[in-house]
């Protein structure tokens, strides 16, 4: 009985030892020893942030023994640093005092930023040598989002982010393709996309296609301006899409993470970086792979993607960043379906032989030179060298693949240039004005090659007779030139001007030929040459206007006007596709964006962003129709790419965000739950053009889409629900219902649920998840070329699981 009270009590006591963990309480106030009652501070090892309570004071508690690295930051004051090294149960006190921010360029490059439930903000009227005032931006963080990552899953990435359209092409997120406001999201093409603030895409003037997508597991944030973004960044209707990577740990000479993902349909990515500081030196870098078999049948994939990045810091004013990203995937395509076969099965395939195989190489060298407190100057210089091959059969879905030779197209992009800006600050501190001016040099070359293949079911991505090709073969040089200036007026302490200007030259060219090939009986008959070679240079002046006016801190009302412009795809000349007729008289597009909005928050539970926007499209190129001679139907209609005339599109695009716990609670809890909605109503005719045209809707616009959801957490696990529906709408500028070939007709209205979870505990991260909860069956394009042509179907009900860790 003595030896079972002795075991007894020792139990207890190894229990109350247990139980004794260690905490760190603290206060946050500013240089006038008031406290600071909007701080936040992110526990770097736990990844947890708490808000402090109305006496500036916080608690940190359930801690182990060991170094924790604190990241306090509040509006308006400098984030800092601060490490607490603890022992076992030991209890810590420390007091945190903010300086205030000082009217000068280093207090816009704030690194830590205000964390909400679903990592989404706006940029700041300033941010690096960039002027976003008054423009419609959002800023993704990643770090905060349950969702599937590792997989690019865009429809919950970009979950946040109102009005966008985007196309499921395939489950593993090999390429990214997102449209807004009635743009094609083919590649996300009309967007200037770019990573770290350099371009990404195939050929930014001729082909601003992106094959490449990074990965989101290596990302900080994303970074999204509208239309307006077109005087700083390009022309594009879209505005600016930025990916923006992870920088090596800051308090540590080495870091190494590891995620590795399985999931439905043989699906298996891993992701592994390394990062770290010391003696000025920061450096990150990744390797992630990812293969799988896919939803549909001939539906594989295996992708390898690396990038290093190293970063030194000379002196005070100059931080010098070195950057190089290796990407390649081969995938097969199952081609796309008619309507009826969709309905009967959609995961059928009727193409086995097709193939896309895309390499890309990224390099950059980035200098930041801090002239003094108001000025300061970035230069990017930026390299591609890059091939994308599509391999199959390019024939109407509605005919049997005639298991002969197959059709190889090959695109080659090697491009460069170098973008310079200087930002300074002037005038009254109390109110300064900050004026932008940049310059920017790119030249491309481009090649476009298409002929036959061999007539195996293998991936041999190579000509049958490379010194004649018997469709076509075209090089692309460009070259351009442009200068922008921007000056963002503090005209009061509320009200902005924001006026802007840009010059563009641009000179493209082409030159080669195509072929025109009449075959019977598996013999040419017939064949002409048709040579071509022209030069077009062109310049622009482009001209915006924003303003702002803020009645409170926390609620701004915001208007930009911004022209636009977009040359014609080099692909729309080169390319022979007996599903797509591309007229040879395409013109430029140009037109403007103009948004009204307002946004902002209210008593720190709720934000918001609404805006109603009118986008004005002069010579819209899209997909009409036209009749051709057939050897079995007599005649046909095909798709014909033209230039369809002047649209207008406008609409309502709306986000909000709730803390239900820090709505009802005033002090934070351990648990959360945040609800959020975001919509839009669009609309799109077009005014003038071909008569077959004129008081047609505009295509790729759904009426209305909504995304709602909500996040709920207690502790270190939480949990995300996502509900998207998207009404129907036409594929194509005849507005055309159904068609045989399946490559033009109505996208259904569809509706899809996502159930995601992560839990958090030490050094390890686990998240799992439901993609289409409800297994709902719908499609999102239809397509005139690769990946179809035809219906692509989005992939059905799948399931994955994420283990990671962090070392050292």
């Amino acid at each position: 009985m003595k030896n079972t009270f002795r075991i007894f009590l020792l139990l207890l006591s190894c229990l109350t030892l247990q139980a004794q963990t260690a905490a760190i309480n603290g206060i946050i106030l500013d240089s006038e020893n008031a406290p600071v009652t909007t701080a936040e501070i992110y526990n770097e090892e736990t990844a947890r942030t708490l808000t402090v309570d109305k006496a500036g004071k916080f608690s940190l508690t359930d801690l182990k023994k060991g170094t924790y690295t604190l990241i306090i930051f509040a509006d308006n004051y400098q984030t800092t640093t601060q490490t607490v090294t603890l022992a076992a149960a030991e209890k810590k006190e420390i007091t945190v005092v903010l300086e205030k921010l000082d009217f000068n360029l280093a207090a816009v490059e704030v690194e830590a930023e205000k964390r909400e439930a679903y990592g989404l903000r706006r940029l700041r009227d300033v941010e690096g040598t960039a002027i976003y005032s008054a423009k419609k931006s959002e800023v993704i963080r990643l770090e905060n989002l349950v969702a599937n990552v590792a997989t690019n899953n865009a429809r919950q990435i970009f979950k946040g982010i109102a009005g966008l359209n985007i196309w499921e092409n395939d489950g593993a997120g090999l390429q990214l393709s997102i449209g807004a406001r009635g743009l094609d999201p083919n590649r996300t093409s009309n967007f200037n996309t770019r990573q770290n603030g350099y371009d990404i895409s195939a050929d930014a003037l001729g082909y601003p296609e992106s094959y490449y997508t990074p990965p989101a597991q290596a990302l900080q944030r994303i970074e999204i301006v509208r239309g307006a973004a077109s005087l700083q960044y390009g022309p594009q209707f879209g505005g600016l899409l930025n990916f923006v990577f992870k920088k090596g740990n800051p308090n540590k000479p080495i870091e190494i993470v590891s995620e590795n993902t399985v999931g439905s349909f043989g699906l298996f990515t891993t992701f592994n970086s390394v990062g770290g500081s010391k003696d000025g030196w920061n450096y990150y870098g990744f390797y992630q792979r990812k293969q799988g078999d896919g939803w549909r049948p001939n539906s594989a994939f295996e992708q390898n993607t690396g990038y290093a990045k190293i970063s030194k810091k000379i002196g005070e004013k100059i931080d010098v960043t070195a950057e190089y990203t290796r990407m390649d995937y081969l995938a097969q395509q199952p081609g796309g379906l008619q309507d009826f076969e969709f309905e009967q099965d959609p995961r059928q395939s009727k193409r086995e032989r097709n193939f896309f195989k895309v390499k890309w190489n990224l390099a950059a060298l980035l200098a930041d030179f801090r002239l003094n407190d108001n000025t300061k100057i970035n230069s990017r210089f930026f390299l591609l060298s890059a091939q994308r091959e599509a391999l199959g059969i390019l024939t109407q879905i509605n005919r049997p693949d005639p298991l002969r030779e197959r059709d190889l197209i090959r695109g080659t992009y090697d491009n460069f240039g170098n973008e310079t800006r200087l930002i300074h600050r002037y005038g009254n501190l109390d109110r300064p004005n900050t004026f932008l001016t940049g310059v920017r040099y790119y030249e491309g070359f481009s090649e476009s090659s298409q002929g036959l293949a061999d007539a195996t079911a293998e991936p041999n991505f190579s000509f049958l007779n490379p010194g004649d090709l018997e469709i076509a073969d075209y090089d692309f040089p460009s070259r351009n030139f442009s200068a922008f200036a921007e000056n963002l007026f503090n005209l009061t302490d509320k009200w902005t001007l924001t006026p802007g200007l840009r010059f563009e030259y641009i000179r493209t060219a082409a030159d080669g030929f195509f072929k025109e090939r009449v075959v019977s009986g598996g013999q040419v008959i017939f064949e002409q040459t048709f040579n071509l070679q022209k030069e077009n240079p062109r310049t622009l002046v482009l001209f915006g206007l924003g303003t702002g006016f803020k009645p409170t801190a926390d609620i701004e009302f915001y208007a930009n006007f911004s022209q636009n412009y977009r040359s014609v795809n080099f692909t729309d000349l080169a390319v022979i596709n007996p599903n797509l007729i591309v007229d040879s008289l395409l013109t430029d597009e140009r037109g403007f964006n103009a948004d009204l909005g307002i946004r902002g928050s209210v008593k720190d539970f709720l934000t918001f962003d609404a805006n109603v926007f009118y986008l004005d499209y002069r010579d819209r190129i899209g997909t009409g129709e036209t009749v051709l001679p057939d050897p079995i139907f007599g005649e046909i209609a095909v798709p014909f790419r033209t230039n369809i005339g002047d649209a207008r599109i406008l609409g309502l695009e709306a986000y909000a965000e709730a803390d239900i716990v820090r709505f009802l609670y005033e002090e934070k809890k351990d648990f959360a739950a945040s609800v959020f909605t975001n919509f839009s109503i669009l609309s799109g005719e077009y005014l003038n053009g071909g008569t077959a045209f004129v008081g047609r809707e505009v295509e790729l616009i759904p009426p209305y889409s909504l995304k709602a959801g909500i996040t709920a957490g207690y502790k270190n696990l939480r949990a995300s629900y996502q509900f998207s529906r998207v009404a129907e709408h036409f594929s194509d500028a005849t507005n055309a219902v159904f068609t045989n070939d399946a490559t033009r007709g109505l996208i259904p209205t569809y509706t899809v649920q996502d159930l995601s979870f992560s839990w958090m505990y030490r050094r390890f991260k686990v998240q799992a998840g439901v993609n289409n909860l409800t297994d709902a069956r719908y499609f999102t394009r239809r397509a005139a070329t690769y990946p179809g042509p035809g219906i692509i179907p989005a992939d059905g009900r799948s399931f994955y699981v994420t283990v990671g860790v962090r070392f050292f």
